[in-house]
């Protein structure tokens, strides 16, 4: 992955900046985790999130997607699918192949959980003040971008 650098080359203060604001992030993620999903795991909600973003994807590709060995994820898939959250489809072209999508349940789950998340945010962002809230946004948008390449060229590619 190409290093990018700012007009003087890497600025450590900055990454320790982000660095030390980052547990506030994650912080509301997690209250917003427990409220809404107490009974989920973190590796629990990381496999609905990549099963919503990739609707029908296999086990292989999820195991991969989660960095975990096979066995684990097919545990988890599992316990996904006893508490009703994910559902396992036979693949269209081969039938043995398993397609994992969620159920409305977990869909659901997913909105009240991402509803509840920004508001926690919103909370933090009105103590903030205007304009630090604005290059907040502005800062992290494009962090995102520079962060994931491949969705910014694909946004250019369809705009």
């Amino acid at each position: 992955m190409a290093e990018h650098h700012g007009p003087d080359g890497p600025d450590p203060m900055r990454a320790a900046a982000v660095d030390d604001a980052a547990p506030a992030l994650l912080a509301a993620w997690d209250a917003a985790r427990e409220r809404m999903t107490p009974r989920l795991s973190w590796p629990q909600l990381n496999a609905l999130l990549v099963i919503e973003r990739e609707q029908g994807i296999n086990l292989r590709g999820l195991a991969g997607q989660l960095k975990m060995i096979l066995s684990s994820a097919s545990r988890l898939c599992d316990r996904l699918v006893a508490s009703g959250m994910v559902e396992r489809v036979p693949g269209q072209a081969d039938r043995r192949e398993i397609a994992l999508y969620l159920t409305p349940a977990s869909r659901q789950l997913l909105e009240r959980l991402r509803a509840t998340r920004r508001e926690l945010l919103a909370e933090v962002l009105e103590r903030m003040t205007s304009a630090g809230r604005t290059a907040l946004v502005r800062g992290l948008t494009e962090f995102a971008a520079a962060a994931d390449p491949g969705a910014a060229a694909e946004t250019a590619r369809t705009a």
